[in-house]
């Protein structure tokens, strides 16, 4: 499929044949304010690309949430209201039912990019009008269930009300707890004030925000993290198919492999400060860990499955599953 990527660039200068001078400015959002951890990887994207690709491209990052709601970027960018957005793949399920896969793996990027995964989403996203540049990986980033209250098993959460985002949310449901759909900047105030009774959230950072709210953390970590970033297709069209082509490789093969293990001391020192908080482990080992994962994964490949049909869900967790 590999062949599929060309295809589309020369498919966009075909059909658009623009004359291609000055250099293409694009106007980025993305799902977390500018300070969070997780944009630190786009900030040097944006930083590099304008460096790199001088005088063809320029990337203004215009804020985040503020500037557009989380939920809403990918439509804002496939409309034309925005140009690009660093997102995440669960953020716009509704408007690409597949998206969310990027999450579905324990492979890593380098694992996941000899795989057609990326060409065939490259696919599927153009079939809704985004072009899909590619994603910013970050596979250490896995994600935590974090609880108000001290618990001690699984059957623990049955009932309980848990922030998630729409990946997470067939897993929280298979494991009997309600899931709540909320962004990020809101599990704070609805922690604080009870409206739910926990949230499931990557590893790094939590401490530090979230303080004497936490009291318990259900480990292992599920699924990977990684960050689409889409641009609309009028913008895309604005550039000649070979600034096309470089752009995308630079993502996909010089960047986004540069991104995947950056992350090991920072979750060191975030579990440690995690533990001298006072948060305690419900670490889930053996059998239990094993059956823990499986339904994870089960879970939410199923919810595809539904939602893109399962061939697709099929061929996609072929190319994903370890």
């Amino acid at each position: 499929m590999k062949h599929l990527l060309k295809t589309a660039f020369i498919a966009v200068a075909l059909s658009t044949a623009p004359a291609f001078a000055d250099a293409v400015k694009i106007n980025a959002v993305t799902l977390a304010p500018k300070p969070v951890y997780i944009n630190g990887p786009f900030a040097s994207f944006v930083e590099e690309v304008n460096e790199k690709f001088a005088g063809e491209v320029e990337i203004v990052w215009r804020g985040g949430p503020e500037v557009m709601p989380p939920f809403k970027q990918a439509e804002g960018v496939r409309n034309g209201a925005m140009d690009m957005t660093y997102t995440s793949p669960s953020y716009y399920q509704g408007l690409v039912p597949t998206s969310g896969t990027m999450n579905l793996s324990f492979k890593n990027y380098a694992e996941i990019a000899a795989t057609d995964y990326h060409e065939r989403m490259t696919e599927l996203h153009a079939e809704k009008d985004l072009v899909f540049l590619g994603e910013i990986p970050a596979t250490q980033l896995n994600f935590f269930i974090y609880m108000g209250e001290d618990i001690s098993s699984l059957e623990d959460l049955k009932g309980k009300r848990i922030r998630v985002f729409p990946t997470l949310l067939p897993m929280v449901q298979a494991l009997g707890a309600e899931p709540i759909v909320l962004p990020m900047e809101e599990i704070y105030t609805a922690l604080e004030r009870g409206a739910i009774d926990g949230f499931m959230q990557g590893p790094l950072g939590q401490a530090e925000q979230f303080g004497d709210l936490v009291k318990t953390v259900v480990a292992p970590g599920v699924y990977r993290a990684g960050f689409p970033v889409l641009v609309n297709p009028g913008t895309w069209a604005e550039m000649s198919p070979d600034l096309q082509e470089r752009l995308t490789t630079f993502l996909r093969e010089d960047f986004a492999p540069r991104q995947d293990d950056i992350w090991a001391e920072p979750i060191a020192k975030s579990q440690a400060l995690m533990v001298e908080k006072g948060w305690k482990f419900l670490t889930l080992t053996g059998e239990e860990g094993a059956l823990y994962e499986k339904t994870a994964m089960d879970a939410a490949w199923a919810a595809t499955a539904e939602s893109a049909g399962a061939e697709i869900a099929a061929e996609l967790r072929a190319m994903l599953d370890r």
